[in-house]
């Protein structure tokens, strides 16, 4: 699309015609009182494939912090993550970046 140089357009309307970026969004594991640690490790390990030292780390700020972002991406997938978590009996919600 061409744009004229003219004083008496508003250029904020163009500025809403750019593409706007996919929303991002992330996967939510929370704590709760029922699993293991070493649990919600190895299903981060089996799960997302994350190497020890990486599923550690997320379930240490699910303990510590009170949850943890597993995951990140288009709002699809994201809900596929989650409800595979609460499938191993984790508690998890899908959120916007940001949000």
């Amino acid at each position: 699309m061409a744009l004229i140089a003219d004083p008496e357009l508003d250029e904020r309307l163009f500025l809403d015609e750019a593409p706007q970026p996919p929303a991002v969004w992330q996967t939510v594991v929370w704590n709760d009182p029922v699993n293991l640690m070493s649990y919600v490790s190895r299903v981060f390990r089996t799960y997302f494939g994350y190497d020890r030292a990486r599923a550690n780390t997320l379930m240490l700020m699910v303990h510590e912090q009170g949850h943890a972002v597993v995951a990140e991406g288009p709002r699809e997938q994201m809900e596929m993550h989650t409800q595979a978590m609460h499938g191993y009996a984790l508690w998890a919600t899908v959120r916007k970046v940001g949000e």
